[in-house]
């Protein structure tokens, strides 16, 4: 329980880290890095072209200047750098006297300190603070007598001293909470098992598979959430300690000045990852109550609910990941601070304009869409379309890829999928054609086929594969090689080819062992000629 607690104190050490937009900018003063500053807000005035800024002193906002958009960097720096100056001589003087002093020139107010030139208060600044010209610089001289003196006073020994015990502490709590979410997450991973749901026989093994991979996204999602709260409680901890001090909170500035946009598009990033890996979870754990409930069962096979149990999940994670990384997108979008209620309205335009341009992408969706809902056939069904067929390898609302027996994988759009033949569906048949010659014992013949059928339906190799007990039609054609056997074995899917294969293995050796022969093409040739048949027979007689 000690640990949980800690645990939760750090996941809460990111929300006590101060947020960018209220985050001090980068002094002048530090020689480190001089005049860092963050990029100016456009003012709320009718007139666009007055922006302002923040001037700072050790990382803290003191007040605030406005001007042209093209003036005001010149004129924030030159502000940044004269209390730069200011602030030095003060802070090496040994007496703790401040004047500031406020004079009027050419009607505008003049701030100096200790007899040194500050900044010139324009109308623009005025405006801005929605204040006359001596009330703003009677607030600006306030600001500077605190803000002056108290950074004096971070500079002493004393104060430093008490700083670095905040630090010390800060740093112990931060190696404490770390050592709690770590042993939280050891305890978290020993506590994997997950019970079994009561299933029926033919699904259990579906099922069980959906729990493993609903439990494996669920823990993904874990990971990644202890490994936020310990780059909050190491980062926001550190970051903490950078404020603390005045030679180290310009890194503080500078490391949010720096890190401002990708951290926001980090933190979009990791949401969206965790979230799409939570709905894959949903998906999982919806199908596997629907298995459990046995309303997906009816008249299917395992074999046959595996395969669209896959392909169902599949597509619908599919579309739920598009649809996440969209708004992931806008949601990057509006933390940049860009409008996207005009790109919302472009898009629909846009979206109107290819959709019409794109009419057989909308083709390939729908009847992608069909092909999934009436399940005509699923990932792991061997098919034939036109003049192509093979092993449907991927199944999405736009294609259909087949992997032939060359190993070539063919890519056909749904919309071009008019006729198609399953040769998997639920189940499939050896069809075979025997031949056997013309002088042979027909009746013996058609027992001994029988009879190898018979024994390798019985063979429990092979009983599960065989459905039913193969039939032996009889006589199908009087061919060119002889009479034509024809024989049907009805096998779990995908299974004809290896049930043929070895069921003519066997045929072979039991025709052999009979001292029936397979066989070959043969041709006779018929001759009415007169006179040839009388050569033949004076050639005979002679």
């Amino acid at each position: 329980m000690r640990f949980q607690f800690l645990a939760i104190a750090g996941s809460m050490a990111v929300a006590v880290v101060p947020t960018p937009t209220l985050a001090p900018k980068a002094t002048a003063q530090t020689p480190l890095l001089p005049n860092v500053q963050a990029p100016s807000s456009v003012s709320n005035n009718l007139d666009n072209r007055i922006v302002s800024d923040w001037v700072y002193l050790d990382g803290r906002r003191l007040f605030r200047i406005a001007s042209s958009r093209s003036n005001l960097s010149d004129r924030l720096q030159n502000i940044q750098q004269n209390l730069q100056e200011i602030s030095k001589s003060y802070f090496r003087s040994d007496t703790p006297d401040l004047r500031v002093d406020i004079r009027p020139v050419n009607g505008l107010p003049v701030i100096d300190v200790n007899g040194k030139y500050l900044m010139t208060i324009t109308s623009e600044d005025a405006r801005l603070q929605q204040a006359d010209l001596s009330t703003l610089a009677t607030q600006i001289q306030e600001k500077l007598q605190k803000g002056l003196p108290r950074a004096k006073q971070e500079r002493q020994t004393e104060f430093l001293i008490d700083q670095g015990k905040i630090a010390g502490g800060i740093g112990v709590a931060m190696i404490f909470a770390s050592f709690g979410v770590y042993s939280w997450q050891r305890r978290s991973k020993k506590n994997t098992a997950r019970p079994t749901p009561q299933t029926p026989p033919a699904a259990q093994p579906i099922a069980t598979q959906l729990n493993q991979q609903q439990h494996r996204h669920l823990l993904e999602v874990k990971t990644r959430l202890f490994q936020l709260t310990q780059a909050g409680i190491w980062g926001g901890g550190s970051f903490i300690i950078l404020g603390l001090f005045p030679y180290t909170r310009i890194l503080q500035v500078g490391i949010l000045t720096a890190a401002k946009i990708p951290f926001k598009l980090g933190i979009v990033t990791l949401g969206i990852y965790v979230v799409i890996r939570a709905s894959y979870a949903l998906i999982d754990r919806f199908t596997s109550t629907l298995i459990s409930s046995g309303a997906l069962l009816n008249s299917e096979n395992y074999e046959r609910l595996q395969l669209r149990v896959s392909t169902f999940s599949g597509v619908t994670k599919s579309i739920v990941t598009g649809v996440w990384v969209g708004v992931g997108i806008l949601l990057a979008l509006v933390f940049l601070g860009i409008d996207i209620v005009p790109l919302l309205a472009g898009a629909s335009l846009i979206g109107v304009a290819v959709s019409l341009a794109s009419q057989n992408l909308i083709k390939d969706a729908i009847n992608g869409f069909l092909i999934i809902l009436e399940d005509q056939y699923a990932l792991g069904d061997v098919i034939a379309v036109g003049e192509v067929g093979g092993l449907v390898e991927n199944l999405n609302l736009r294609m259909t890829q087949l992997r032939d027996s060359e190993g070539r994988l063919i890519t056909i759009p749904n919309s071009e999928i008019k006729v198609v033949a399953n040769l998997s569906s639920r189940w499939s048949r050896a069809d075979l054609t025997i031949p056997v010659s013309y002088q042979t014992d027909i009746d013996h013949a058609l027992q001994l086929i029988q009879n190898v059928a018979s024994q390798m339906d019985q063979d429990p190799q092979w009983q599960y594969q065989i459905l039913e007990t193969p039939q032996v039609l009889g006589i199908d054609n009087f061919g060119d090689r002889g009479l034509m056997i024809r024989v049907w074995i009805k096998t779990q899917p995908l299974k004809q080819w290896d049930v043929a294969r070895e069921y003519r293995r066997r045929l072979k050796i039991t025709l052999d062992q009979a001292g029936i022969s397979i066989p070959v093409p043969q041709q006779s040739i018929w001759v009415n000629d007169p006179h040839l048949l009388s050569y033949e027979e004076n050639g005979k007689a002679d």
